[in-house]
């Protein structure tokens, strides 16, 4: 494997020097911060992740506000209390996006964040007991327990809510590779996922830097090689939505 002061220099070099690359590279939430995440909150990005995956963002974008009122501010205990005629009539319902599997989602991750936020005090807490180290194995969790959060929309969903952690975009995919890591295109075997956590160890232990922020940074030191201004600043934006 490659060593990261090279991928980072790689990085530097496309995009500007070691202050521009930095200004690009998004705030990661401390653990005081991340523990202080409502289960409101929680449940409102699981919607919203799996909403945006394959739809228009704008859209939903635009229809967020209405979501929020449509699905009660997202409060857990009030969303349980439903009844699965109630769940069945937001297929009617102008405000959300009527779509029953995205729908039925949503019902289903209402027990999934109940169920663990009851036993460890927050569903904020269960997802901490997971350091960035073992990210495939909440993967694991996420895709097994919850519904519609396997592959890149649970980690996109760690991603929007501040869990430190890599996604594996095409860019960090292409990155990894060119490090010198087997694995394809599209990772999701076990073997392979296990080889990118490794790698991202080793990385982590080699440079102290978050697990996020090597993800960018591996990133950025491959592909197209976009200016600030056109680049996709979208994590920003969704952790500004969580305050």
């Amino acid at each position: 494997m490659e060593k990261f002061a090279e991928i980072q220099a790689r990085a530097m070099a496309r995009k500007g020097g070691a202050r521009a690359l930095q200004a690009l590279l998004p705030k990661v939430a401390s653990e005081a911060q991340f523990l202080a995440l409502p289960d409101d909150r929680v449940l409102a990005m699981m919607c919203r992740t799996i909403n945006q995956a394959g739809f228009n963002w704008t859209v939903i974008n635009n229809k967020w506000p209405q979501f929020e009122a449509a699905f009660l501010g997202f409060d857990v205990d009030r969303l349980a209390m439903l009844s699965a005629e109630q769940w069945e009539a937001y297929c009617n319902d102008p405000r959300v996006v009527r779509h029953w599997p995205r729908i039925k989602a949503l019902m289903e991750n209402v027990s999934f964040v109940r169920a663990y936020s009851h036993e460890y005090g927050s569903f904020a807490r269960f997802l901490n007991t997971f350091p960035a180290s073992r990210q495939i194995d909440l993967m694991a969790v996420l895709k097994k327990r919850g519904s519609r959060l396997g592959g890149n929309t649970g980690q996109w969903f760690l991603r929007y809510v501040g869990k430190d952690g890599f996604v594996l975009s095409q860019d960090v995919v292409l990155a990894l590779q060119q490090a010198g890591l087997d694995i394809p295109a599209q990772p999701s075997a076990k073997r392979d996922l296990e080889r990118i956590q490794q790698a991202f160890n080793t990385w982590a232990d080699e440079t102290g830097l978050s697990y996020t922020h090597l993800g960018k940074i591996a990133a950025y030191s491959v592909g197209n090689n976009y200016a600030p201004e056109q680049i996709d600043h979208s994590v920003s934006k969704f952790n500004a939505m969580m305050d």
